[in-house]
Formats: C-alpha cells, structure tokens, sequence
C-alpha cells in the first residue's frame, strides 16, 4: 500500500478494529470501495477484489446480524442512540488533535459502554 495515502487510523481506531469483525486491511478497502480514501494496494488485482467480495460479505452479514437482533429486542432503540453518540464522539476524536496519555481512558469508556448495552 502507498504510503502516502494510508488510512489515518490512530490508536483508538486501531483497538477498536481489533476488537471489530474487520481486520484493518478490509477497513481500508471498504473505505476505498466507498471512495473515502484513496490508497494503492500492494497486492495483486485478484488478491485485492477477493478481499473486497470478502470485505463486502462481511458488511452484508453485520446489516443482517442488526436486523436480526434488533426485530427480537436484543439490540433496542436506546441501545442505537448510545451507539449512534459514541460512534460520532470516536470521529471527532480522530479528527482531532488528541493527547495520547487519554487515549486508554477513552478506550475503556468505550469498552464500558460496549459492554453495557451487552449485558445479558
């Protein structure tokens, strides 16, 4: 991948792809795939669209999987908002200029409120 054009994924964003269903190279391809990054693969153009099929099913499954737990009552309206709140809280942190020595705190507010709305 060219350098100039990787992702600006910070360590914040990095934990939490770790902790995602995407590894950080499908995260790059589903944000080329939707044109908000411009990046150079280092890998065959075979290699790259069956990881993008891949990347592509793997999103598919998640839209399903929010479908399904949302009808049963597993994922609630409220349960989105706070997700919905974090997620834009977690953008703004990454565009800005942020002191690294909090980035644990914000993780594990995070890793707090995740596990909270996943309480069973």
């Amino acid at each position: 991948m060219d350098e100039s054009a990787e992702p600006n994924f910070n360590n914040i964003l990095r934990k939490i792809i770790k902790k995602s269903l995407f590894t950080e190279r499908q995260i790059e391809i589903i944000l080329n795939q939707k044109d908000l990054l411009n990046s150079e693969f280092s890998i065959t153009k075979g290699a790259y669209y069956r990881q993008v099929g891949q990347s592509r099913e793997k999103l598919v499954s998640f839209f399903y999987t929010v479908v399904l737990l949302r009808s049963l009552g597993i994922l609630l309206p409220d349960d989105i908002d706070v997700i919905s709140k974090l997620s834009e809280q977690v953008r703004v942190i990454s565009e800005s200029d942020f002191f690294p020595e909090r980035e644990v705190d914000v993780i594990d507010v995070i890793d707090n409120l995740v596990r909270r709305a996943c309480k069973l």
